[in-house]
């Protein structure tokens, strides 16, 4: 079989598993398989494959047939114009925190600013701030070990090993100090909505993925904590899930926030908030 053949039968192949993006999927995985970029593989379309070449790629294939995430299989997920190492330690990063960071990016007044980012998870927020600021102070925090072991991997695996100091903690239970922005992505899916969720959605952590029985219950504890690590007129923002903006502005105005903003995404669902306090 040729290159094409290749690409051909296995998104036919991804189109009966209804993966999304069955075209992209095989491309990605057939130029893993082969060591090669996804723009050589255009260049070499007639190229006929030997059989050692396929074995790989059909194991590959079969498993992203059963729903496992293409970053699982790949090891790495593009975020924030860096590349950075994932697996079932940690959630894979949605296209939605890519636009949260680029959020902060904007909201970030002092270059000097101190910066936790809680639920750090692979780090993805924490790194892509250290990276686009130099001289910002950078926490990251996480519940998870596991998932702070491959934090520090990728700040590492960015030579930004210097620049972020990760540590367990339950959101704010073992954290000191005051900060000019706390951010988080945090959990957000109700348990009761486990049954609705994909398969490959279920690949991730369930530490990463549910709060309980309302979804936003790990949202609104923080919401509580940050009062007392804020600096003056310090910002608190936030990722959320569908359906709990209106609850949780009423909950940050009752807890005196202000300046309190509602941001949709880029599908114009209500998924972030930002609100200063002090």
């Amino acid at each position: 079989m040729t290159v094409l053949n290749v690409l051909q039968s296995t998104t036919a192949y991804f189109e009966r598993r209804k993966v999304e993006s069955p075209r992209l999927n095989a491309e990605h995985l057939l130029a893993y398989a082969l060591g090669r970029t996804r723009m050589e593989l255009y260049l070499d379309f007639e190229r006929s494959l030997a059989e050692p070449e396929l074995t790989p790629l059909r194991e590959l294939v079969r498993r992203r047939g059963q729903g496992e995430p293409l970053q699982h299989l790949l090891g790495t997920v593009e975020f924030c114009g860096h590349v950075f190492a994932i697996d079932k330690r940690a959630m894979v990063p949605r296209p939605e925190t890519e636009e949260l960071v680029e959020l902060l990016f904007s909201a970030i007044r002092d270059p000097q600013s101190a910066i936790i980012d809680v639920g750090t998870g692979s780090g993805v927020i924490a790194l892509s701030l250290a990276a686009k600021f130099p001289d910002v102070k950078l926490y990251g925090i996480d519940v998870s070990e596991e998932a702070l072991v491959l934090a520090l991997e990728n700040a590492v695996r960015l030579n930004l090993n210097d620049r972020v100091q990760f540590s367990k903690s339950d959101l704010l239970e073992n954290v000191e100090g005051m900060f000019d922005l706390i951010a988080a992505n945090l959990p957000y899916i109700s348990t009761r909505e486990r049954q609705s969720l994909s398969c490959e959605v279920l690949h991730d952590p369930e530490v990463a993925l549910f709060a309980a029985e309302r979804g936003d219950e790990l949202i609104r504890q923080l919401i509580e904590q940050a009062l007392s690590h804020l600096k003056p007129a310090g910002l608190l923002a936030l990722e959320i899930g569908l359906g709990q903006a209106e609850a949780l502005v009423e909950l940050l105005a009752q807890k005196n926030y202000h300046d309190i903003e509602p941001k949709s995404d880029y599908s114009g669902v209500t998924r972030f908030l930002l609100a200063r306090y002090g």
